[in-house]
């Protein structure tokens, strides 16, 4: 079977109920789903039809105080009936739990980087406060290593709550 997920894409910030979508191409197509940083784990499971390609929808409840010790989660989609010569599809998607990195996360809005902005400004304009740079920085930790390098034109996602 072949496996594309579309929905959430990588590093994508997602909330607390993780809608799962996708294609695959495969016989009698059963899906494990799970959602872990490593140390705990969700799952859920969806059908992708039978031989030809098909979509497919499913979505993953975390419940309140889950115990992630790491903001970063990956989304795993495993073909069970899959995996003919001992090769079972599998496909991992990277994303950001938005409950970790702000206490109640709703969703987040992009953020075009001006000329002359900083994490100190964009942190002030969204939270009131200079001090949310780390909530800033936790979000887009796939765009930003150093907290005092951010470029015009970058696109930032800013966590809300």
């Amino acid at each position: 079977m072949n496996i594309e997920i579309l929905q959430p894409k990588p590093f994508d910030i997602v909330g607390s109920t993780i809608m799962i979508a996708g294609n695959a191409v495969g016989f009698e197509g059963h899906l494990s789903i799970s959602v872990s940083e490593g140390h705990v784990e969700f799952s859920g499971a969806a059908s992708a039809g039978a031989i030809a390609l098909r979509q497919f929808q499913a979505k993953v409840e975390i419940p309140a105080n889950p115990n992630f010790q790491l903001d970063r989660l990956f989304v795993t989609v495993t073909d069970d009936s899959g995996g003919g010569e001992g090769v079972v599809p599998t496909v991992h998607v990277p994303v950001f739990y938005g409950p970790r990195i702000l206490t109640d996360y709703v969703g987040y809005r992009n953020y075009t980087v001006a000329p002359g902005d900083t994490l100190s400004s964009i942190s002030t304009a969204h939270y009131g406060n200079p001090g949310q740079v780390s909530v800033i920085q936790r979000a887009n930790a796939h765009l930003i290593d150093d907290p005092n390098v951010i470029f015009p034109g970058q696109e930032l996602r800013i966590p809300i709550a």
